[in-house]
Protein backbone atom coordinates (compact mmCIF):
# COMPACT_ATOMS: atom_id res chain seq x y z
CA UNK A 1 0.00 0.00 0.00
CA UNK A 2 1.26 3.38 -1.18
CA UNK A 3 2.25 5.99 1.45
CA UNK A 4 -0.43 9.07 1.60
CA UNK A 5 2.37 11.72 0.49
CA UNK A 6 2.86 9.02 -2.52
CA UNK A 7 -0.97 9.36 -3.52
CA UNK A 8 -0.30 13.59 -3.18
CA UNK A 9 2.60 13.70 -5.29
CA UNK A 10 1.02 11.85 -7.94
CA UNK A 11 -1.71 14.34 -7.96
CA UNK A 12 1.32 17.47 -7.78
CA UNK A 13 3.19 16.15 -10.45
CA UNK A 14 0.78 15.39 -12.48
CA UNK A 15 -0.87 19.19 -11.97
CA UNK A 16 2.84 20.36 -12.33
CA UNK A 17 3.35 18.47 -15.42
CA UNK A 18 -0.26 19.89 -17.02
CA UNK A 19 0.98 23.62 -16.30
CA UNK A 20 4.21 23.05 -18.36
CA UNK A 21 6.49 22.69 -15.01
CA UNK A 22 9.06 20.22 -14.27
CA UNK A 23 7.61 17.56 -12.11
CA UNK A 24 10.49 17.93 -9.54
CA UNK A 25 8.66 20.70 -8.26
CA UNK A 26 5.63 18.42 -6.85
CA UNK A 27 7.37 17.65 -3.29
CA UNK A 28 4.91 17.57 -0.71
CA UNK A 29 5.41 18.03 3.01
CA UNK A 30 3.40 18.06 6.36
CA UNK A 31 2.37 20.81 7.31
CA UNK A 32 4.15 23.24 9.85
CA UNK A 33 1.01 25.39 10.22
CA UNK A 34 -1.58 23.00 10.79
CA UNK A 35 -3.86 25.81 11.69
CA UNK A 36 -4.02 26.79 8.08
CA UNK A 37 -3.62 23.29 6.48
CA UNK A 38 -2.50 19.62 6.96
CA UNK A 39 0.17 19.24 4.06
CA UNK A 40 1.64 21.81 1.76
CA UNK A 41 4.14 21.98 -1.73
CA UNK A 42 6.16 24.53 -1.25
CA UNK A 43 7.81 23.10 -5.28
CA UNK A 44 6.41 26.97 -6.50
CA UNK A 45 9.19 28.86 -4.72
CA UNK A 46 11.76 26.57 -6.72
CA UNK A 47 10.49 26.81 -10.17
CA UNK A 48 10.16 30.39 -10.40
CA UNK A 49 13.33 30.37 -10.53
CA UNK A 50 14.04 28.50 -13.12
CA UNK A 51 11.05 29.36 -15.19
CA UNK A 52 11.28 33.10 -14.07
CA UNK A 53 7.78 33.75 -12.97
CA UNK A 54 6.11 34.67 -9.87
CA UNK A 55 5.85 32.24 -7.49
CA UNK A 56 2.71 32.75 -6.62
CA UNK A 57 1.39 33.05 -10.04
CA UNK A 58 2.68 29.54 -10.48
CA UNK A 59 1.42 28.24 -7.24
CA UNK A 60 -2.03 29.25 -8.29
CA UNK A 61 -2.06 27.78 -11.81
CA UNK A 62 -0.77 24.13 -10.30
CA UNK A 63 -3.40 24.60 -7.56
CA UNK A 64 -6.20 25.40 -9.80
CA UNK A 65 -5.62 21.77 -11.73
CA UNK A 66 -6.25 20.16 -8.51
CA UNK A 67 -8.77 17.80 -8.62
CA UNK A 68 -11.00 18.79 -5.27
CA UNK A 69 -14.96 18.01 -6.41
CA UNK A 70 -14.89 14.79 -8.12
CA UNK A 71 -15.51 11.50 -6.30
CA UNK A 72 -12.27 10.15 -6.59
CA UNK A 73 -11.03 13.57 -5.22
CA UNK A 74 -7.64 13.35 -3.19
CA UNK A 75 -8.19 17.00 -2.10
CA UNK A 76 -10.98 18.74 -0.16
CA UNK A 77 -8.85 22.30 -0.66
CA UNK A 78 -5.97 23.33 -2.27
CA UNK A 79 -5.15 27.28 -2.33
CA UNK A 80 -2.27 29.20 -3.27
CA UNK A 81 -1.09 31.46 -1.07
CA UNK A 82 1.70 34.25 -0.70
CA UNK A 83 4.40 34.17 -1.53
CA UNK A 84 4.25 30.82 -3.47
CA UNK A 85 2.59 28.03 -0.98
CA UNK A 86 0.43 25.41 -2.43
CA UNK A 87 -2.08 24.24 0.72
CA UNK A 88 -3.68 20.96 1.04
CA UNK A 89 -6.45 19.47 2.82
CA UNK A 90 -7.30 15.54 2.27
CA UNK A 91 -10.22 14.95 1.04
CA UNK A 92 -12.56 12.77 4.37
CA UNK A 93 -13.79 10.43 1.65
CA UNK A 94 -10.15 9.67 0.37
CA UNK A 95 -9.28 9.70 4.03
CA UNK A 96 -11.55 6.78 5.05
CA UNK A 97 -11.00 4.78 1.81
CA UNK A 98 -7.34 5.11 2.88
CA UNK A 99 -8.07 3.43 6.98
CA UNK A 100 -10.34 0.96 5.55
CA UNK A 101 -7.37 0.29 2.76
CA UNK A 102 -4.91 0.10 6.40
CA UNK A 103 -7.33 -2.35 8.24
CA UNK A 104 -7.53 -4.36 5.79
CA UNK A 105 -3.70 -5.27 5.44
CA UNK A 106 -2.18 -7.31 7.75
CA UNK A 107 0.87 -4.83 8.31
CA UNK A 108 -1.67 -1.63 8.73
CA UNK A 109 -0.31 -0.59 5.03
CA UNK A 110 3.51 -0.50 5.21
CA UNK A 111 5.19 -1.53 2.31
CA UNK A 112 7.65 -3.50 2.27
CA UNK A 113 11.36 -2.87 1.00
CA UNK A 114 11.66 -3.06 -2.72
CA UNK A 115 15.29 -4.52 -2.25
CA UNK A 116 14.96 -6.39 0.44
CA UNK A 117 18.63 -6.69 2.15
CA UNK A 118 20.74 -8.92 4.43
CA UNK A 119 21.41 -6.40 7.70
CA UNK A 120 23.77 -7.65 10.40
CA UNK A 121 23.10 -5.30 13.66
CA UNK A 122 25.63 -5.55 15.99
CA UNK A 123 24.84 -4.36 19.26
CA UNK A 124 24.77 -5.95 22.75
CA UNK A 125 28.66 -5.91 23.52
CA UNK A 126 28.81 -7.37 26.80
CA UNK A 127 31.56 -8.85 28.26
CA UNK A 128 31.09 -12.46 29.75
CA UNK A 129 32.24 -13.07 33.40
CA UNK A 130 30.70 -9.70 34.21
CA UNK A 131 27.01 -9.04 35.04
CA UNK A 132 24.89 -6.19 32.71
CA UNK A 133 24.61 -3.04 34.13
CA UNK A 134 23.66 -0.06 33.32
CA UNK A 135 26.10 0.90 30.69
CA UNK A 136 24.65 -2.08 28.85
CA UNK A 137 21.05 -1.08 28.38
CA UNK A 138 21.09 1.56 25.42
CA UNK A 139 23.08 -0.98 23.02
CA UNK A 140 20.70 -3.71 23.93
CA UNK A 141 17.28 -1.47 23.58
CA UNK A 142 18.22 0.49 20.85
CA UNK A 143 19.80 -2.18 18.53
CA UNK A 144 16.64 -4.62 18.78
CA UNK A 145 14.00 -1.40 17.68
CA UNK A 146 16.68 -1.33 14.95
CA UNK A 147 16.13 -5.04 14.32
CA UNK A 148 12.47 -5.19 14.15
CA UNK A 149 11.96 -2.32 12.39
CA UNK A 150 14.31 -3.90 9.80
CA UNK A 151 12.21 -7.02 9.97
CA UNK A 152 8.99 -5.51 9.69
CA UNK A 153 9.90 -4.27 6.20
CA UNK A 154 10.92 -7.00 5.31
CA UNK A 155 14.73 -7.35 5.15
CA UNK A 156 16.77 -9.84 6.72
CA UNK A 157 18.20 -8.52 9.41
CA UNK A 158 20.49 -10.88 11.95
CA UNK A 159 21.38 -9.73 15.45
CA UNK A 160 24.36 -10.46 16.92
CA UNK A 161 25.57 -9.54 20.65
CA UNK A 162 29.14 -10.02 19.47
CA UNK A 163 30.42 -10.44 23.40
CA UNK A 164 33.52 -9.48 25.18
CA UNK A 165 34.99 -13.05 25.39
CA UNK A 166 38.49 -12.90 24.46
CA UNK A 167 40.26 -10.15 26.02
CA UNK A 168 42.12 -9.34 28.95
CA UNK A 169 39.44 -10.03 31.44
CA UNK A 170 40.12 -13.90 30.70
CA UNK A 171 43.69 -13.71 31.57
CA UNK A 172 42.68 -11.89 35.14
CA UNK A 173 40.01 -14.15 35.92
CA UNK A 174 42.67 -17.31 34.99
CA UNK A 175 45.40 -15.89 36.98
CA UNK A 176 43.27 -14.92 40.08
CA UNK A 177 41.24 -18.22 39.58
CA UNK A 178 44.96 -19.53 40.06
CA UNK A 179 45.38 -17.57 43.03
CA UNK A 180 42.80 -18.93 44.89
CA UNK A 181 42.69 -22.48 43.82
CA UNK A 182 46.51 -23.37 42.51
CA UNK A 183 45.45 -26.90 43.13
CA UNK A 184 43.26 -27.07 40.54
CA UNK A 185 44.57 -29.43 37.39
CA UNK A 186 44.10 -27.12 34.70
CA UNK A 187 47.10 -24.90 36.45
CA UNK A 188 49.14 -28.79 36.49
CA UNK A 189 51.93 -28.82 33.79
CA UNK A 190 51.80 -32.47 34.40
CA UNK A 191 48.58 -33.05 33.62
CA UNK A 192 47.06 -35.11 31.06
CA UNK A 193 43.24 -36.11 31.53
CA UNK A 194 39.90 -35.00 30.64
CA UNK A 195 39.28 -31.41 32.49
CA UNK A 196 36.11 -31.59 34.42
CA UNK A 197 32.92 -30.82 33.23
CA UNK A 198 31.71 -28.87 36.11
CA UNK A 199 32.91 -25.65 36.86
CA UNK A 200 35.20 -24.66 39.65
CA UNK A 201 32.93 -21.66 40.12
CA UNK A 202 29.28 -20.42 40.40
CA UNK A 203 27.91 -17.15 37.90
CA UNK A 204 28.08 -15.54 41.77
CA UNK A 205 31.43 -16.29 42.46
CA UNK A 206 32.98 -15.55 38.99
CA UNK A 207 30.97 -12.23 39.13
CA UNK A 208 32.95 -11.76 42.29
CA UNK A 209 36.34 -12.74 40.92
CA UNK A 210 36.62 -10.41 38.17
CA UNK A 211 36.48 -7.43 39.75
CA UNK A 212 38.82 -8.81 42.51
CA UNK A 213 41.68 -10.00 39.59
CA UNK A 214 40.50 -6.23 38.09
CA UNK A 215 41.31 -4.01 41.09
CA UNK A 216 44.58 -6.56 41.89
CA UNK A 217 46.16 -5.57 38.25
CA UNK A 218 45.83 -2.06 38.85
CA UNK A 219 47.77 -2.60 42.34
CA UNK A 220 49.95 -5.21 41.19
CA UNK A 221 52.01 -4.54 38.03
CA UNK A 222 53.38 -8.64 38.03
CA UNK A 223 50.15 -9.65 38.92
CA UNK A 224 48.57 -7.64 35.04
CA UNK A 225 51.92 -9.05 33.39
CA UNK A 226 51.10 -12.56 34.03
CA UNK A 227 47.40 -11.86 33.32
CA UNK A 228 48.62 -10.54 29.70
CA UNK A 229 50.58 -13.88 29.59
CA UNK A 230 47.97 -16.25 30.01
CA UNK A 231 45.64 -14.02 27.43
CA UNK A 232 47.90 -14.68 25.10
CA UNK A 233 48.61 -18.48 26.07
CA UNK A 234 44.68 -18.75 25.79
CA UNK A 235 44.44 -17.53 22.30
CA UNK A 236 47.23 -19.45 20.97
CA UNK A 237 44.92 -22.55 22.22
CA UNK A 238 46.65 -23.44 25.13
CA UNK A 239 44.57 -26.66 26.03
CA UNK A 240 43.98 -25.89 30.01
CA UNK A 241 43.39 -22.26 29.70
CA UNK A 242 40.59 -23.23 26.77
CA UNK A 243 38.90 -25.39 29.17
CA UNK A 244 38.70 -22.68 31.44
CA UNK A 245 37.30 -20.30 29.15
CA UNK A 246 34.33 -22.78 28.12
CA UNK A 247 33.07 -23.02 31.84
CA UNK A 248 33.47 -19.07 31.59
CA UNK A 249 31.08 -19.11 28.58
CA UNK A 250 28.59 -21.50 29.46
CA UNK A 251 28.57 -19.84 32.84
CA UNK A 252 28.22 -16.16 31.88
CA UNK A 253 26.41 -16.85 28.55
CA UNK A 254 23.05 -18.65 30.13
CA UNK A 255 23.19 -15.75 33.29
CA UNK A 256 23.43 -13.00 29.65
CA UNK A 257 20.66 -14.65 28.33
CA UNK A 258 18.51 -14.72 30.68
CA UNK A 259 18.95 -10.73 31.69
CA UNK A 260 18.66 -9.91 28.22
CA UNK A 261 15.14 -11.88 27.86
CA UNK A 262 13.84 -9.45 31.20
CA UNK A 263 14.51 -6.68 28.93
CA UNK A 264 12.97 -8.29 25.75
CA UNK A 265 15.80 -8.53 23.67
CA UNK A 266 16.96 -11.63 21.79
CA UNK A 267 19.81 -12.23 19.41
CA UNK A 268 19.92 -14.35 16.16
CA UNK A 269 23.79 -15.07 16.98
CA UNK A 270 25.78 -15.24 20.27
CA UNK A 271 29.00 -14.96 18.56
CA UNK A 272 31.89 -13.46 20.12
CA UNK A 273 35.82 -11.73 19.65
CA UNK A 274 36.69 -15.27 20.20
CA UNK A 275 34.81 -16.59 16.99
CA UNK A 276 36.59 -14.15 14.93
CA UNK A 277 40.19 -16.11 16.21
CA UNK A 278 40.95 -18.47 13.44
CA UNK A 279 40.52 -15.57 10.80
CA UNK A 280 42.88 -13.50 12.37
CA UNK A 281 46.20 -15.04 10.71
CA UNK A 282 44.71 -15.30 7.48
CA UNK A 283 43.49 -11.58 7.41
CA UNK A 284 46.43 -10.50 8.84
CA UNK A 285 48.66 -12.05 5.90
CA UNK A 286 46.70 -10.57 3.32
CA UNK A 287 46.50 -7.04 4.82
CA UNK A 288 50.79 -7.89 4.75
CA UNK A 289 50.45 -9.14 0.65
CA UNK A 290 48.30 -6.23 -0.40
CA UNK A 291 50.70 -3.89 0.84
CA UNK A 292 47.94 -2.64 3.38
CA UNK A 293 49.96 -3.11 6.57
CA UNK A 294 53.49 -2.77 7.49
CA UNK A 295 55.50 -2.39 10.97
CA UNK A 296 55.75 1.10 13.23
CA UNK A 297 57.87 0.63 16.23
CA UNK A 298 57.39 -3.50 15.93
CA UNK A 299 53.05 -3.15 15.75
CA UNK A 300 51.56 -3.56 12.52
CA UNK A 301 49.55 -0.75 11.41
CA UNK A 302 47.33 0.12 8.62
CA UNK A 303 46.97 3.75 6.66
CA UNK A 304 43.15 4.99 7.10
CA UNK A 305 43.83 8.66 6.55
CA UNK A 306 41.87 10.05 3.84
CA UNK A 307 42.95 13.74 1.92
CA UNK A 308 39.55 15.28 2.76
CA UNK A 309 39.92 14.06 6.07
CA UNK A 310 39.03 16.99 8.23
CA UNK A 311 40.55 15.68 11.01
CA UNK A 312 43.42 13.64 11.98
CA UNK A 313 42.50 9.77 11.50
CA UNK A 314 45.44 7.68 13.06
CA UNK A 315 47.07 4.28 11.92
CA UNK A 316 44.51 1.50 12.28
CA UNK A 317 46.62 -0.75 15.21
CA UNK A 318 46.05 -4.16 14.07
CA UNK A 319 48.88 -6.17 16.04
CA UNK A 320 50.84 -5.49 19.16
CA UNK A 321 54.59 -5.49 19.31
CA UNK A 322 54.44 -8.62 21.18
CA UNK A 323 51.94 -10.54 18.75
CA UNK A 324 48.91 -10.19 20.84
CA UNK A 325 45.66 -9.32 18.67
CA UNK A 326 43.38 -6.09 19.49
CA UNK A 327 39.74 -4.85 19.34
CA UNK A 328 40.76 -3.83 15.72
CA UNK A 329 42.16 -6.98 14.83
CA UNK A 330 39.08 -9.10 15.79
CA UNK A 331 36.70 -6.18 14.41
CA UNK A 332 38.19 -6.63 11.01
CA UNK A 333 38.19 -11.08 11.22
CA UNK A 334 34.90 -10.97 12.63
CA UNK A 335 33.91 -9.20 9.46
CA UNK A 336 35.50 -11.31 7.37
CA UNK A 337 33.90 -13.84 9.16
CA UNK A 338 30.26 -11.99 8.32
CA UNK A 339 31.39 -12.03 4.49
CA UNK A 340 31.56 -15.07 4.10
CA UNK A 341 28.64 -16.92 6.47
CA UNK A 342 25.91 -13.44 5.20
CA UNK A 343 27.47 -11.23 2.30
CA UNK A 344 25.12 -8.85 4.42
CA UNK A 345 24.27 -5.72 2.23
CA UNK A 346 24.28 -3.35 5.13
CA UNK A 347 26.25 -3.43 8.67
CA UNK A 348 24.82 -0.98 11.57
CA UNK A 349 26.98 -0.99 14.62
CA UNK A 350 25.10 -0.02 17.99
CA UNK A 351 27.84 1.43 20.50
CA UNK A 352 29.10 4.06 22.91
CA UNK A 353 29.61 7.18 20.50
CA UNK A 354 33.41 7.49 22.28
CA UNK A 355 33.89 4.11 20.05
CA UNK A 356 33.80 6.37 17.13
CA UNK A 357 37.27 6.69 16.07
CA UNK A 358 37.64 3.02 16.11
CA UNK A 359 34.72 1.83 14.35
CA UNK A 360 35.79 4.50 11.71
CA UNK A 361 39.44 2.67 11.44
CA UNK A 362 37.91 -0.71 10.93
CA UNK A 363 35.38 0.13 8.28
CA UNK A 364 38.11 2.19 6.55
CA UNK A 365 40.46 -1.13 6.74
CA UNK A 366 37.69 -3.11 5.16
CA UNK A 367 36.87 -1.04 2.24
CA UNK A 368 40.57 -0.81 1.57
CA UNK A 369 41.50 -3.91 1.79
CA UNK A 370 38.44 -5.02 0.08
CA UNK A 371 36.75 -7.28 2.50
CA UNK A 372 33.62 -5.62 1.92
CA UNK A 373 32.77 -3.94 -0.78
CA UNK A 374 33.17 0.02 -1.18
CA UNK A 375 29.79 1.06 -1.81
CA UNK A 376 28.64 -1.48 1.07
CA UNK A 377 27.16 0.74 4.08
CA UNK A 378 28.69 0.61 7.51
CA UNK A 379 26.45 2.54 9.87
CA UNK A 380 28.40 3.65 13.29
CA UNK A 381 24.99 4.52 15.78
CA UNK A 382 26.83 5.89 18.57
CA UNK A 383 24.65 6.79 21.46
CA UNK A 384 25.27 8.50 24.28
CA UNK A 385 25.48 8.53 28.34
CA UNK A 386 22.14 7.67 30.60
CA UNK A 387 23.21 10.22 33.40
CA UNK A 388 21.31 10.73 36.67
CA UNK A 389 19.97 13.62 37.60
CA UNK A 390 23.32 15.31 38.52
CA UNK A 391 24.20 15.35 34.97
CA UNK A 392 26.83 12.54 35.72
CA UNK A 393 26.60 9.05 34.57
CA UNK A 394 23.61 6.96 36.33
CA UNK A 395 25.76 4.97 39.88
CA UNK A 396 23.86 3.52 42.49
CA UNK A 397 23.48 5.80 45.62
CA UNK A 398 27.02 4.52 47.10
CA UNK A 399 28.41 5.71 43.47
CA UNK A 400 28.90 2.17 42.38
CA UNK A 401 27.83 0.78 39.15
CA UNK A 402 24.53 -0.21 38.89
CA UNK A 403 23.44 -3.85 37.64
CA UNK A 404 20.59 -4.06 35.15
CA UNK A 405 18.83 -6.40 36.96
CA UNK A 406 18.82 -3.99 39.97
CA UNK A 407 17.46 -1.27 37.74
CA UNK A 408 14.47 -3.38 36.31
CA UNK A 409 13.55 -4.23 39.68
CA UNK A 410 13.69 -0.99 41.24
CA UNK A 411 11.37 0.57 38.42
CA UNK A 412 8.98 -2.50 38.63
CA UNK A 413 8.62 -1.78 42.28
CA UNK A 414 8.19 2.03 41.75
CA UNK A 415 5.41 1.10 39.17
CA UNK A 416 3.86 -1.59 41.07
CA UNK A 417 3.61 1.09 44.09
CA UNK A 418 1.65 3.80 41.80
CA UNK A 419 -0.85 0.68 40.32
CA UNK A 420 -1.71 -0.17 43.71
CA UNK A 421 -2.39 3.40 45.08
CA UNK A 422 -5.90 2.51 43.07
CA UNK A 423 -6.24 -1.04 44.10
CA UNK A 424 -7.95 -1.71 41.33
CA UNK A 425 -6.49 -5.48 40.99
CA UNK A 426 -5.08 -8.07 42.91
CA UNK A 427 -1.68 -8.35 43.85
CA UNK A 428 -0.26 -10.91 41.35
CA UNK A 429 -2.10 -9.26 38.26
CA UNK A 430 -0.65 -5.96 39.25
CA UNK A 431 2.63 -6.97 39.59
CA UNK A 432 2.86 -9.18 36.38
CA UNK A 433 1.23 -5.46 34.70
CA UNK A 434 4.27 -4.01 36.47
CA UNK A 435 6.79 -5.58 34.78
CA UNK A 436 5.09 -4.68 31.23
CA UNK A 437 5.01 -1.38 32.24
CA UNK A 438 8.31 -1.04 34.19
CA UNK A 439 9.53 -1.91 30.87
CA UNK A 440 7.56 0.18 28.90
CA UNK A 441 8.87 3.25 31.01
CA UNK A 442 12.39 2.12 31.13
CA UNK A 443 12.49 1.55 26.98
CA UNK A 444 10.52 4.42 25.76
CA UNK A 445 12.22 6.62 27.76
CA UNK A 446 15.26 5.88 26.54
CA UNK A 447 14.29 5.26 23.32
CA UNK A 448 12.50 8.84 22.84
CA UNK A 449 15.96 10.15 23.05
CA UNK A 450 17.82 11.08 20.37
CA UNK A 451 20.43 7.73 19.98
CA UNK A 452 23.49 10.30 20.10
CA UNK A 453 22.77 12.49 22.66
CA UNK A 454 23.09 11.88 26.52
CA UNK A 455 19.91 11.84 28.86
CA UNK A 456 18.83 12.36 32.01
CA UNK A 457 17.09 9.04 33.83
CA UNK A 458 14.44 10.21 35.71
CA UNK A 459 12.15 7.49 37.43
CA UNK A 460 9.55 9.34 38.28
CA UNK A 461 8.67 10.83 34.75
CA UNK A 462 9.35 7.92 33.23
CA UNK A 463 7.10 6.01 35.22
CA UNK A 464 4.18 8.81 34.55
CA UNK A 465 0.70 7.69 32.93
CA UNK A 466 0.67 11.56 31.56
CA UNK A 467 3.01 12.90 28.89
CA UNK A 468 5.47 11.75 26.76
CA UNK A 469 5.88 8.12 28.38
CA UNK A 470 5.82 4.18 27.84
CA UNK A 471 3.27 4.55 30.60
CA UNK A 472 1.01 6.56 28.24
CA UNK A 473 1.35 4.69 25.55
CA UNK A 474 0.09 2.02 27.40
CA UNK A 475 -2.59 3.83 29.20
CA UNK A 476 -3.68 4.73 25.50
CA UNK A 477 -3.77 0.80 24.25
CA UNK A 478 -5.42 -0.14 27.69
CA UNK A 479 -7.89 2.72 27.05
CA UNK A 480 -9.49 1.30 23.83
CA UNK A 481 -9.24 -2.15 25.20
CA UNK A 482 -11.71 -1.10 27.68
CA UNK A 483 -14.02 0.58 25.19
CA UNK A 484 -13.97 -2.70 23.21
CA UNK A 485 -14.88 -4.50 26.45
CA UNK A 486 -17.95 -2.42 26.97
CA UNK A 487 -19.01 -2.44 22.99
CA UNK A 488 -18.85 -6.74 23.66
CA UNK A 489 -21.02 -6.32 26.63
CA UNK A 490 -23.80 -4.35 25.09
CA UNK A 491 -24.08 -6.67 22.36
CA UNK A 492 -21.03 -5.58 19.80
CA UNK A 493 -18.62 -7.29 18.09
CA UNK A 494 -15.42 -5.89 18.02
CA UNK A 495 -14.13 -8.68 15.88
CA UNK A 496 -16.19 -8.07 12.63
CA UNK A 497 -15.10 -6.08 9.91
CA UNK A 498 -16.22 -1.87 10.65
CA UNK A 499 -16.24 -0.12 7.05
CA UNK A 500 -14.97 3.31 8.55
CA UNK A 501 -16.85 6.47 7.14
CA UNK A 502 -15.38 9.57 6.46
CA UNK A 503 -14.97 11.76 9.57
CA UNK A 504 -17.04 13.93 11.04
CA UNK A 505 -15.56 16.66 12.96
CA UNK A 506 -12.09 17.65 12.98
CA UNK A 507 -10.57 15.25 15.64
CA UNK A 508 -12.13 12.06 14.27
CA UNK A 509 -9.86 13.63 11.04
CA UNK A 510 -7.01 14.19 13.18
CA UNK A 511 -7.11 10.86 14.19
CA UNK A 512 -6.98 9.40 10.58
CA UNK A 513 -4.55 11.99 9.64
CA UNK A 514 -2.07 10.81 12.22
CA UNK A 515 -2.90 6.87 11.24
CA UNK A 516 -2.35 7.88 7.64
CA UNK A 517 1.37 8.59 8.14
CA UNK A 518 2.07 5.16 9.83
CA UNK A 519 4.00 4.06 6.71
CA UNK A 520 5.96 6.91 6.52
CA UNK A 521 7.35 7.30 9.76
CA UNK A 522 8.13 3.62 10.05
CA UNK A 523 10.66 3.75 6.84
CA UNK A 524 11.54 7.45 8.17
CA UNK A 525 12.82 5.84 11.51
CA UNK A 526 15.00 3.06 9.80
CA UNK A 527 16.15 4.92 7.02
CA UNK A 528 17.52 6.93 9.78
CA UNK A 529 18.48 4.25 12.27
CA UNK A 530 16.38 6.48 14.49
CA UNK A 531 13.97 4.46 16.85
CA UNK A 532 13.14 8.39 18.53
CA UNK A 533 10.83 9.35 15.61
CA UNK A 534 9.00 5.50 15.88
CA UNK A 535 8.55 7.38 19.83
CA UNK A 536 7.05 10.62 18.45
CA UNK A 537 4.79 9.85 15.81
CA UNK A 538 3.25 6.91 18.57
CA UNK A 539 2.66 9.58 21.40
CA UNK A 540 1.59 12.05 18.47
CA UNK A 541 -0.81 9.51 17.20
CA UNK A 542 -1.78 8.76 21.42
CA UNK A 543 -2.52 12.45 21.46
CA UNK A 544 -4.96 12.38 18.46
CA UNK A 545 -6.72 9.18 20.06
CA UNK A 546 -7.56 10.84 23.43
CA UNK A 547 -8.20 13.95 22.06
CA UNK A 548 -10.55 11.99 19.90
CA UNK A 549 -12.09 9.94 22.68
CA UNK A 550 -12.70 13.25 24.81
CA UNK A 551 -14.84 14.52 22.28
CA UNK A 552 -16.75 11.59 21.01
CA UNK A 553 -19.17 9.54 22.68
CA UNK A 554 -18.27 6.58 21.00
CA UNK A 555 -20.60 3.75 22.56
CA UNK A 556 -23.77 6.27 23.06
CA UNK A 557 -23.77 7.02 19.45
CA UNK A 558 -27.12 6.63 18.35
CA UNK A 559 -26.26 6.21 14.25
CA UNK A 560 -25.05 2.58 14.18
CA UNK A 561 -23.01 2.70 11.39
CA UNK A 562 -21.78 5.68 12.03
CA UNK A 563 -20.88 4.12 16.03
CA UNK A 564 -19.44 0.54 14.17
CA UNK A 565 -17.18 3.21 12.24
CA UNK A 566 -16.20 4.74 15.16
CA UNK A 567 -15.38 1.52 16.79
CA UNK A 568 -13.75 0.47 13.34
CA UNK A 569 -11.31 3.21 13.89
CA UNK A 570 -10.42 3.01 17.41
CA UNK A 571 -9.35 -0.78 16.55
CA UNK A 572 -7.05 0.16 13.66
CA UNK A 573 -5.48 2.59 15.94
CA UNK A 574 -5.11 -0.06 18.92
CA UNK A 575 -3.43 -2.16 15.96
CA UNK A 576 -1.18 0.80 14.89
CA UNK A 577 -0.13 1.65 18.36
CA UNK A 578 0.48 -1.70 19.11
CA UNK A 579 2.85 -2.57 15.88
CA UNK A 580 4.72 0.73 17.42
CA UNK A 581 5.31 -0.81 20.74
CA UNK A 582 6.28 -3.91 19.28
CA UNK A 583 8.87 -2.29 17.39
CA UNK A 584 10.43 -0.36 20.48
CA UNK A 585 10.27 -3.86 22.19
CA UNK A 586 7.68 -3.86 24.75
CA UNK A 587 3.51 -4.48 25.02
CA UNK A 588 1.14 -3.65 26.19
CA UNK A 589 -1.16 -5.07 29.75
CA UNK A 590 -4.80 -5.94 30.04
CA UNK A 591 -5.15 -3.43 32.68
CA UNK A 592 -3.52 -0.49 34.23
Amino acid sequence: MKKILDYMEEELRAAFADCGYEEKYAKVVLSNRPDLCEYQCNGAMAAAKAYKKKPIDIAAEVAGKLDIQGEKAIFSEAQALMPGFINLKLSPEFLAGYMNGMRAEEKLGSEDAEKPETIIVDYGGANVAKPLHVGHLRAAIIGESIKRMGRFLGHHVIGDVHLGDWGLQMGLIIEELRDRQPDLVYFDEDYQGEYPEEAPFTIGELEEIYPAASAKSKADPAFLERAHAATLKLQKGYAPYRAIWRHIMNISVADLKKNYANLNVEFDLWKGESDAEPYIEDMIQMLIDKGLAYESQGALVVDVAKETDTKEIPPCLIRKSDGASLYATSDLATIVEREQDFKPDRYIYVVDKRQGMHFEQVFRVAKRAGIVREDTPMIFLGFGTMNGKDGKPFKTREGGVMRLETLIKDIDQAVLARIMENRTMALKEAEETAKKVGLAALKYGDLSNQASKDYVFDVDRFISFEGNTGPYILYTIVRIKSILAKYGEQGGNAEEEKTILAPAGSTEKGLMLQLARFNEAVQTAFAETAPHKICQYVYELANACNSFYHETKILAEEDAARKESYIGLIILTRRVLEACIDLLGFEAPERM
